[in-house]
């Protein structure tokens, strides 16, 4: 698929990034239904290890075979899979080249009482395993945080050099901060920077609530009204480069089709380049989620094609 003017304005922002790098972003913005319109959707299923398999699959016991969530993210006509090494390589060969795969290369799970993760994949494996990409998560604000970041610079740097793209999970967790405060509209702000500092090439994070956690930055948000999450999601958007790098957003806490619908209406409406849901997924029956990620391919799709226009109007203004 040739360029779009959607993707090769995203991928401008990556000027400084080698060709294999660049390809491999290309390789996910181009794939499956959301091709070329500089969204993306895309299926996570690392569930398993931060939560425990019956948690993640018995609401769908279908899920407990790896070889279930590659056919729906290909059935789905999503962006890209994103897994740990384990189920990728369940099913890499028998699904070899029909969708970018994202190797998720460090995790945790629910028996750690410190917020930090084990690396339990690598540069290499993703290359033997045709990945496009790999995944990290930071947990910034945690007492672990540091070490963190060091591991997440060498990372990106092999993958650099191999010319994958690197995806953050940057989840503030830990330290000083709330359990409400992770979600706060300034922390998850100060999450995404610190991912698009760090490097990242995309950028997860989760959608942000209106209250404020620090206090320090109270003062630059009390002049507005963050009650929309559209309002919200935009804020973040700027946070990382000001729009110069990809942000999605997660699916979260499993909840039913009306309220995931709204949620990523609200994602579009702020400027989100997309999601990545898992559990809201792959829990349900297969029919209800290829039928509820049709609708949300919907929506970005929608979207995608409202921004197409308003740039060519501006296009056509400045010409004139």
């Amino acid at each position: 698929m040739p360029l779009t003017p959607a993707v090769s304005a995203i991928i401008d922002n990556y000027e400084s990034e080698n060709p294999g790098t660049r390809s491999k972003l290309v390789q996910m913005l181009n794939h499956g239904r959301l091709g070329g319109t500089g969204k993306m959707l895309i299926l996570p299923v690392d569930q398993g290890f931060e939560h425990g398999p019956a948690r993640s699959f018995a609401p769908n016991p279908a899920g407990y075979d790896p070889l279930y969530h590659w056919q729906l993210a290909i059935d789905a006509g999503l962006s890209a899979f994103a897994a740990p090494i384990g189920l990728l390589s369940a099913g890499a060969a028998h699904f070899a080249g029909q969708i970018p795969l994202i190797l998720k290369v460090n995790s945790s799970n629910s028996h750690a009482l410190a917020a930090d993760q084990a690396l339990t994949g690598s540069v290499e494996d993703a290359l033997r395993l045709g990945c496009a990409g790999v995944g990290y998560t930071l947990y910034p604000g945690s007492d672990q945080q540091f070490d963190m970041q060091e591991k997440l610079r060498q990372l990106t740097k092999d993958a650099r050099d191999a010319g994958l793209a690197v995806v953050v999970w940057s989840y503030p967790r830990g330290g000083g901060l709330s359990k409400q405060g992770e979600t706060s509209l300034d922390v998850i702000a100060y999450a995404a920077h610190i991912a698009a500092l760090m490097g990242a090439h995309i950028i997860k994070v989760k959608p942000p609530k209106p209250q404020i956690e620090q206090d320090a930055a109270r003062p630059h948000y009390e002049n507005r009204d963050w009650s929309r999450l559209e309002d919200r999601i935009a804020h973040v958007i700027q946070s990382a480069f000001d729009g110069r790098r990809i942000v999605i957003f997660s699916g979260g806490e499993a909840k039913g089709t009306d309220a995931v619908y709204e949620e990523i209406a609200a994602i579009a409406r702020g400027g989100g380049y997309g999601s990545i849901i898992g559990r809201n997924a792959f829990q349900r029956p297969r029919k209800d989620a290829l039928d509820m990620l049709e609708q949300l391919i919907g929506v970005y799709a929608e979207q995608a094609a409202s921004e197409t226009a308003m740039r060519s109007a501006a296009n056509g203004s400045r010409a004139a």
